[in-house]
């Protein structure tokens, strides 16, 4: 639903997010999707999650979109070294305009979702719109355009480590054991969870889990695989079908990376690249009956 006071706390989000910064704000999304699915599996509703993470602090607005534009406009005024730094926050700046332009894309971010979320459950609206934003702020303050510049004598899906989204990720056994480790687990979450609170509960584990990624430890990247799996298990009834999903997100998120963000000047982001047709798959499947026609254990 579209209102002023959603419009203003989107702008008011936005402007902390980009203080703190696009990956910062983000882990709070993850430590605050735990405490709502705690909420819920103590008999509460599951009204919080829809107000806080998902709502006025959802990735969409101040959680991690208004901190990506952010950069990437402090990145064109030479005020920061580049827009593809999800990691800085920007108080640290002493520039209100930079933090102003977290503000107006946290009002753009609103009103993407909303857009995007009119016609139903089609797919994830708020990761459609952190893309949507995220190429928005591309072609406002970047310079390489919406696939990046690929450099001379390299190949856009075969990347050094240098212009790797995730370095320690990239490659197919490692994309293979993450995708089946955190998607079956997610998908047995959101299976064994009460009160629907499961599909969201990998995550939010794999958001806050981040924060390590945050201090430099090279932890893996997964929620883009954890939510995928979730949400296949939850419409199939089937982990299989969960196990199935994580691991084609881990394979469509470095996919979505190399195409979109490792040759760019900002950051796109590779797990709501993800997110967004994963989620639009296992509707799609469900619509059609497959998950009935091929019911996997």
């Amino acid at each position: 639903m579209f209102t002023l006071t959603g419009l203003l706390v989107a702008f008011v989000s936005g402007i902390f997010g980009a203080a703190v910064g696009a990956l910062p704000a983000f882990i709070m999304v993850g430590f605050l999707v735990l405490a709502g699915v705690a909420i819920q599996a103590a008999g509460g509703g599951g009204d919080y999650l829809g107000i806080a993470p998902f709502g006025a602090w959802g990735p969409h607005v101040g959680g991690f979109a208004a901190g990506v534009a952010a950069v990437a406009y402090a990145a064109k005024q030479g005020k920061h070294e580049t827009g593809r730094d999800i990691l800085a926050g920007m108080m640290g700046k002493n520039s209100p305009d930079v933090l102003l332009v977290g503000g107006i894309f946290g009002i753009i971010g609103y009103v993407l979702n909303w857009l995007f979320a009119m016609p139903g459950a089609w797919t994830d609206s708020i990761a459609l719109t952190v893309v949507v934003s995220a190429i928005i702020a591309r072609f406002a303050f970047g310079k390489t355009g919406l696939l990046g510049k690929v450099a001379a004598g390299e190949k856009r899906y075969s990347p050094p480590a240098a212009n790797c989204w995730v370095p320690w990720q990239h490659k197919p056994l490692q994309l293979l054991m993450i995708g089946l480790g955190a998607g079956t687990f997610s998908a047995y979450l959101a299976l064994a969870v009460p009160n629907g609170g499961g599909v969201v509960l990998g995550f939010g584990f794999a958001a806050a889990s981040l924060v390590f990624l945050q201090f430099g430890t090279q932890i893996p990247v997964t929620h883009h695989i954890a939510l995928p799996a979730a949400v296949a298990a939850a419409a199939s009834g089937s982990l299989l079908w969960g196990l199935i999903f994580g691991v084609l997100a881990a394979f469509v998120g470095e996919f979505m990376a190399n195409t979109f963000c490792a040759w760019g000047d900002t950051h796109i982001d590779p797990p709501a690249a993800t997110i967004w047709p994963m989620t639009s798959l296992s509707i799609l499947l469900a619509t059609l009956g497959v998950y009935q026609m091929i019911p996997l254990f």
